[in-house]
C-alpha cells in the first residue's frame, strides 16, 4: 500500500531511483520466500541506490527543485508544528468574521520557550487542497496572522512563520475584501514589532502572499524550497506568452535557496535529507527546530530597538542594484 502510494507521487527524475529500489525489494522478497542468502547482492544494489540518490538530488535544476517544493508528500506547516512543538494550541479567526484555513496559527512551546507559530497550510490531497485553497490565503488569513503577531508582541513571545504558498488568493472576492491592503498592512506592521521574528520558507514561497508573513529578522530556507516574485509558469506566460517555458523562467528568476544565499537575501540555508524533506520528515523537522532555536538565541542578545533597525536595513538592502555604462 505504502509503495503504491509512493509511486503515485513520483516525480519524473525520481523514477530511475524508484525502479532500482523496487528491484531491490523484489530480490529481497524472493530470497526470503526461497530461503536464499543474497545479502552481498542486496548490499551492492543498496550502495548503488544510495549513490544514485546522491547524484540525482545534488544536481537538480531550478525547475526540478520547484517540483520538489510542490511535492504532495512534502511536510506542511502543521506537520512541522506537530514535530517541533512541545505544546500547541491553534487559534482561529481574524475577529472580523473570517477564519482562513489556508493560513494557520497559534501559540505553543518550542524547546520550552513560549512562541507564536503561523504559516501557510496546503492540503494533503485534492479534497483537502480545495478546502485550504491550495495554501493561497485570503485577506482574512493575513488579518488573522497579524492578530496573532500582535498578540505575540503584547506578551513578549517570539514569532516563527512558515512560508509555503504559490501566492495570495487572487480571486475577485479576495480583491473585494481588500487583499492588497491586508498584505500591505502586514508588511508595515511587522517592521514595528519588538519581538524576534524568524521566517522559514519550507516549500514554495510565492509573491506577496509569502511576504505577507515574511518580514522577519532572519530568513531561513529549506534546501529544496523556492522563493520567487512570481511562479515560473506565470512569468513564462507574461514574458513569452507560453507557460511551457516555465523551466527557462525558473532558471532566470533565481528562485532556489542557493541563488538567494548568493544574492544575500537568505540568512541561513537548511540542508534536507537526501531525497527531500518528504523522504525523512522527522530528520527535516529536527534540522528546522535546531536552526530556529539557535537563531532565536542569537536574536535574543539584541534589544528590540536593534532588532527593528536591523530588520529595516535587511529589507532596504534587498533589491539594491547598480547600473553599468553600456
Amino acid at each position: 500500500m505504502a509503495t503504491t502510494e509512493r509511486r503515485t507521487f513520483l516525480l519524473e527524475f525520481e523514477k530511475p531511483l524508484a525502479e532500482l529500489e523496487g528491484r531491490i525489494q523484489q530480490i529481497r522478497d524472493l530470497a526470503t520466500e526461497n530461503g536464499v542468502d543474497v545479502s552481498d547482492q542486496i548490499h551492492q544494489l543498496e550502495a548503488r541506490a544510495s549513490q544514485l540518490r546522491q547524484e540525482i538530488f545534488s544536481s537538480l535544476s531550478p525547475y526540478q527543485r520547484l517540483q520538489l517544493a510542490r511535492h504532495p508528500r512534502r511536510p506542511s506547516t502543521l506537520d512541522y508544528i506537530q514535530a517541533i512543538a512541545d505544546e500547541w494550541m491553534e487559534l482561529h479567526g481574524d475577529r472580523r468574521g473570517n477564519d482562513d484555513p489556508a493560513l494557520v496559527g497559534g501559540i505553543g512551546r518550542v524547546g520550552g520557550i513560549p512562541v507564536v507559530i503561523l504559516g501557510h497550510q496546503k492540503g494533503r490531497d485534492t479534497k483537502d487542497n480545495v478546502a485550504r485553497n491550495f495554501g493561497m490565503a485570503s485577506p482574512g488569513g493575513y488579518r488573522k496572522a497579524m492578530r496573532l503577531m500582535e498578540h505575540a508582541n503584547r506578551f513578549g513571545m517570539p514569532i516563527f512563520t512558515f512560508i509555503d504558498t504559490p501566492g495570495a488568493w487572487a480571486g475577485i472576492e479576495a480583491e473585494h475584501q481588500g487583499q492588497g491592503e491586508a498584505i500591505a498592512y502586514n508588511l508595515r506592521e511587522m517592521f514595528r514589532l519588538d519581538v524576534p521574528i524568524v521566517s522559514t520558507v519550507i516549500g514554495e514561497g510565492g509573491s506577496g502572499g509569502a511576504l505577507g508573513i515574511g518580514v522577519a529578522d532572519r530568513l531561513l530556507m529549506l534546501e529544496h524550497a523556492v522563493y520567487t516574485v512570481a511562479t515560473p509558469e506565470a512569468c513564462a506566460a507574461i514574458l513569452w506568452k507560453d507557460a511551457a517555458k516555465a523551466s527557462q523562467a525558473a532558471e532566470a528568476l533565481k528562485i532556489t535557496s542557493w541563488d538567494l544565499k548568493n544574492l544575500g537575501i537568505l540568512d541561513r540555508l537548511l540542508p534536507e535529507p537526501v531525497g527531500g524533506a518528504h523522504s525523512n520528515p522527522l530528520k527535516a523537522a529536527e534540522t528546522l527546530k535546531e536552526a530556529l532555536l539557535s537563531t532565536l538565541e542569537e536574536l535574543s542578545q539584541l534589544t528590540s530597538q536593534q532588532r527593528r533597525e536591523q530588520r529595516y536595513q535587511k529589507f532596504r538592502r534587498i533589491g539594491v542594484f547598480m547600473e553599468l555604462p553600456a
